[in-house]
């Protein structure tokens, strides 16, 4: 499945718009797995739009960012991710706003560190 994600660098005056397809299942069978695809396509996505010459297969962690998922005025539901990059906003997916919502937040739940953090 392809999608196109919309993405917005701080500070620039414009958006860019790619489309990537890492994902062969539509949204309202995709696993775990391929929301964490998903997920980390997005943020790949932005950092390319921000230095091109990175590495395409850089590893992602899917911690440090605020994502919502929203209607779509045209139907189905957009993810969106911001950081202090900018953010990147992907969709629209045929599948409920609670039914990605969760999804989303069990994936992300389950990349939290099991042991205690010290700072």
């Amino acid at each position: 499945m392809e999608f196109q994600v919309d993405i917005w660098l701080r500070g620039d005056n414009h958006a860019t718009i790619e489309v990537i397809a890492p994902i062969p299942r539509e949204p309202l069978a995709w696993t775990d797995k391929d929301i964490v695809v998903v997920l980390e396509e997005m943020l790949r996505a932005l950092e390319r739009a921000r230095h091109p010459e990175a590495m395409p297969d850089r590893p992602v962690s899917l911690r440090g960012f605020s994502w919502i998922v929203s209607p779509f005025e045209a139907g189905g539901v957009v993810i969106a991710l911001e950081l202090t990059l900018g953010a990147v906003v992907a969709g629209p997916f045929n599948i409920s706003e609670a039914d990605l919502s969760g999804r989303i937040e069990r994936v992300i739940g389950a990349q939290r560190p099991t042991a205690p953090t010290v700072h």
